[in-house]
């Protein structure tokens, strides 16, 4: 039992790191996800399992929700402006 709670704060420490150290949205979305995945567990080592419900549904899922949606809103802005940048300008 003691290998894996060694194993499981491994997990916790590369996430957070990984997190840190990725340049794409997306990819830091699913570590936070793997992070929060992984606290639960945590949380329920440590015989928690109200925190770790919550961790669970809030952490790994409504906060992942959130930032998938709100990476699309930005990417539907980002693509609204680049096609107004590409477009010339015609004067009359």
């Amino acid at each position: 039992m003691e290998v894996f709670k060694i194993i499981l704060l491994i997990a916790l420490i590369v996430c957070a790191v990984a997190a840190n150290l990725t340049k794409g949205l997306l990819q830091t979305v699913v570590i936070f996800m793997a992070y929060s995945s992984v606290m639960s567990l945590v949380w329920i080592l440590m015989e928690s399992p109200d925190l770790a419900i919550t961790e669970a549904a809030v952490g790994a899922g409504l906060s992942t929700i959130l930032f998938i949606l709100t990476l699309r809103k930005l990417r539907k802005v980002d693509e609204q402006l680049i096609g107004e940048e590409e477009e010339p300008e015609t004067t009359e």
